[in-house]
């Protein structure tokens, strides 16, 4: 029924998701569901009056989502498959979504969308905290998109995976065939595989975070023992690409930590340090955009290990 060359690359695609949730966040595995039946899809496709494309149908016939039965953050808004990030109350922890779930919360956000062609999109993924942020599948062109801040108001979304990349229909081979929803998740599993992103364990929560912490999507320097590691995550549902000052928003993350030989300075070994003042200069398209200096991280000083995320940047 469906190619197979195309059938082998979904399934390496979610086998690396799965080894990988496997041996580092067995939590957020047992959320996955088995993979959903052809009536199970047919009956999305007639409830929503759309056809999935061919990859994304495939991709839920070996899972499908996550389970999500609860409202409480604390018992699942961490699992999340997709991972997420916080800055200053500003939490999100993003899940792929169920076959039910998707034919439920599509009809509920379709009530509020307002532009032509509203019709052929469908949700796959959103975050389970109370900042929100919906990913949509176009079932037409088979581009997945981000909601931006003017989501509600106007439909405004970002597309999710270069345009040029989706192949669909007769015009390529079958093991060619790509949408946004496939390629979205092989990169997925591609950063966390090779560390790109990881799993963090903060204040008992674990949870898959966004931010960097590779080179070359980070940078990373090591001053006389202390290790400084700057990295950034675009905020798509808080960004406003028609405004002049919010067009793009980004959060930052500075993590610091002390090497196990610890901080040498003239010679002499010293088992801790304390951060006195910051200065940072932040640069885009190598332009300085903002220049931080003070005391200390928000007035306080901290010792051996620091480990913080700053607010978003413009």
């Amino acid at each position: 029924m469906y190619p197979w060359p195309l059938v082998k690359r979904v399934k390496r695609c979610w086998d690396r998701l799965k080894n990988w949730l496997a041996e580092n966040f067995p939590e957020a595995k047992a959320t996955l569901r088995k993979g959903a039946s052809e009536a199970d899809i047919q009956q999305l496709e007639k409830s929503l009056k759309v056809k999935l494309p061919v990859p994304t149908r495939i991709l839920y016939r070996f899972c499908d989502g996550q389970e999500c039965q609860t409202d409480d953050f604390e018992s699942i808004g961490a699992m999340g498959l997709i991972g997420g990030y916080s800055f200053y109350g500003h939490l999100v922890n993003v899940y792929l979504i169920p076959l039910s779930h998707i034919i439920m919360e599509t009809k509920e956000i379709r009530r509020h969308l307002d532009f032509p062609g509203r019709d052929k999109y469908v949700v796959v993924a959103f975050s389970s905290t109370y900042s929100e942020k919906f990913f949509f599948l176009n079932c037409t062109n088979g581009q997945l998109y981000v909601g931006t801040k003017n989501l509600l108001s106007d439909g405004e979304m970002i597309p999710c995976v270069p345009n040029a990349l989706i192949a669909l229909g007769h015009g390529c081979n079958s093991d060619q065939q790509q949408d946004g929803m496939l390629l979205w998740l092989e990169e997925h599993g591609r950063r966390l595989h090779n560390g790109i992103i990881r799993l963090r364990d903060e204040e008992n929560l674990k949870f898959i975070n966004l931010f960097p912490e590779e080179p070359p999507l980070c940078s990373i320097a090591v001053t006389n023992g202390v290790k400084i590691r700057a990295s950034a995550v675009f905020i798509p549902e808080l960004a406003d690409p028609e405004s002049d000052t919010e067009k793009y928003l980004f959060a930052y993350s500075i993590r610091m930590s002390l090497l196990p030989e610890g901080c040498v300075i003239n010679g002499m070994t010293f088992s801790s340090c304390q951060l006195q003042r910051r200065h940072w200069i932040i640069h885009a398209n190598n332009v300085v955009v903002s220049v931080v200096s003070g005391e200390a991280v928000i007035g306080m000083v901290w010792l051996k290990l620091i480990v913080f995320i700053f607010p978003p940047l413009l």
